[in-house]
């Protein structure tokens, strides 16, 4: 057995790829989409570190080339749900009596294998499979999923390095035990790095986990289950599933070792599983530990001291990027009557520069959106504003899905600020301004903050000092990552810890030491070297 008081490697950013023109980083990377676009996987759960195929397949087909097929995937039901709890009660005792540094030692490999080796598949797979363009993919897919590993490990040992005082002749420690039971991860199609922390963070803690992502991100998924596999994760730490929500939910929250829940989503499904595990609370046996990131109405609001071409690009930047498809995306702006007309003008040359098609080529900044259900509630939502009297189609409004999933970067004003684009989380391509009057800042800010449900990401533009600290105060509630004359996008992990509240989820902050405690169950142990031997205290004594 090794003995010292071991400190992990310093946890730093992995540094972003350009994949310019001419840069070996892009040739490999093309390559590798090629490799995998010319494939078609045969994609099975992993139960207990077995491979399991049910023969019930589904097709996989990228959402900006419907009429390609890159895998199918094995549809499991009821019983491979209870396959996955019992290999992961099974693997808890061995996993959970880990020395905590072998633990980080795999976690610490997986960022390796992810940045090295694996860095141009991880990186084609989440292109080819839910269309993100290759620097979308680089920061997140590879980026902030190392970021996730390094950051986690390191977190983890400052949280087992938080002792307590002990007086003479006691010895008190803290022990950091992960949770009695298992752990249900249900992760989003959007982000493959959030696909991948949601079952990691809790298994660096000595958790095991049964996890289900969704099914528009099963092929990344699968990637990111083979680099824990090659990195060392045991059998049955972490149970990949490929089962339906209510499906998983069923077996998951009526089962006695149930034990935290580890989601990102919509606000809808969080909302209605907290309400399941309400319902199912006696049967438990330990109180659940529920971490949450769900919707956003995510805003910029511009004083009218901005500087107008900052708001631009942010808008540009903020509401496109990924085509929409980020829970801290731009969706509602709020533009000072003196400056709008500016910044529009400003948003409507950047649209026209954007070209939007497939990810393979590298000059297309918007791809396609990641379903057909998608597809039809962003048309839907652009037909309405043509038709409206309290809106307008500023630049944009296009829509295609003749070879692919494409709505086209589209630009709403309203002059209702309640318009319903302005409340709806629609998680696309589509952002709507409302103009207010310059000489109403204070009304208008009053209309922001109880327009939404939501309080995840928001963005304020100003260049007057004491406007901003004003804003800020205002705001305070409106959004739990909070940007000051940037967009509100592109947290990083170690640096803006991410999350909300409100509607938005329970704002444990990913990236932070705040999720990986939420994982573990402190038990304080106190050691008396020389015990008392007589029961009786001073204050007894007789004058």
């Amino acid at each position: 057995m090794p003995k010292g008081f071991f400190k992990v490697p310093k946890a730093v950013n992995e540094p972003a790829r350009s994949y310019a023109p001419g840069t070996k980083d892009r040739e490999e990377l093309q390559k590798a989409f090629q490799e995998l676009k010319s494939q078609e996987l045969d994609i099975p759960m992993i139960i207990g570190g077995e491979e399991v195929r049910t023969g019930n397949t589904e097709a996989i087909h990228p959402p900006h080339e419907l009429s390609r097929t890159i895998g199918h995937y094995h549809k499991g039901d009821e019983t491979h749900v209870k396959q996955a709890i019992e290999a992961a009660l099974e693997a808890k005792k061995q996993w959970a009596a880990m020395p905590w540094y072998d633990r980080a030692s795999i976690f610490l490999k997986i960022a390796e294998l992810l940045t090295g080796p694996y860095r141009y598949k991880m990186n084609a797979a989440a292109m080819l499979a839910t269309s993100k363009n290759a620097h979308q993919a680089e920061i997140e897919t590879v980026c902030e999923f190392a970021d996730f590993m390094r950051y986690g490990v390191d977190f983890m040992s400052h949280i087992y390095d938080q002792q307590v005082y002990s007086p003479d002749g006691i010895w008190n420690r803290v022990e950091y035990r992960p949770l009695e039971g298992f752990i249900f991860a249900l992760t989003p199609f959007n982000f493959q790095a959030i696909t991948a922390n949601l079952p990691a963070s809790p298994a660096m803690m000595g958790n095991t986990v049964v996890w289900k992502p969704s099914k528009n991100n099963l092929y990344a998924a699968s990637v990111i289950m083979e680099i824990f596999r090659e990195a060392g994760v045991p059998d049955g730490v972490i149970n990949m599933l490929f089962v339906s929500g209510p499906t998983a939910g069923k077996v998951v929250f009526e089962h006695p070792d149930f034990a935290g829940f580890h989601f990102t989503g919509s606000t809808k499904v969080f909302r209605n599983a907290w309400g399941q595990i309400g319902n199912n609370i006696k049967n438990y046996k330990t109180y659940p530990r529920i971490v949450g990131e769900t919707g956003g109405k995510d805003y910029i609001f511009a004083s009218p001291k901005a500087d107008a071409e900052a708001v631009a690009t942010a808008i540009t930047r903020g509401a496109f990027e990924y085509q929409g498809q980020k829970c801290s995306a731009v969706s509602r702006v709020y533009l000072p009557s003196n400056l709008a007309d500016q910044i529009l003008d400003s948003v409507k040359e950047d649209v026209k520069s954007i070209k939007v098609g497939s990810p393979e080529d590298f000059t297309n900044f918007v791809n396609a959106v990641i379903d057909e259900a998608a597809f039809e509630k962003h048309s839907a939502a652009i037909d309405g504003a043509k038709k409206d009297k309290e809106a307008e189609i500023v630049i944009g409004g296009e829509y295609d899905k003749s070879e692919g999933y494409y709505i086209y970067p589209t630009v709403i004003k309203t002059t209702d600020p309640h318009y319903y684009t302005m409340e709806e989380e629609l998680f696309g391509p589509i952002v709507t301004v409302y103009v207010y009057d310059e000489n109403k800042m204070e009304e208008t800010l009053d209309v922001l903050d109880n327009t939404s449900i939501y309080g995840l990401t928001g963005a304020i533009f100003s260049q007057d000092r004491n406007e901003i600290n004003w804003m800020t105060r205002r705001l305070e509630q409106t959004a739990g990552n909070f940007y000051i004359n940037d967009k509100p996008t592109g947290s990083i992990v170690g640096n803006q810890p991410f999350g909300g509240a409100r509607g938005s989820g329970t704002n444990d902050k990913a990236g932070s030491y705040i999720n990986q405690l939420r994982w573990v169950s402190m038990r304080s142990i106190k050691e008396n070297f020389v015990p008392p031997k007589d029961y009786r205290y001073p204050f007894l004594r007789e004058e």
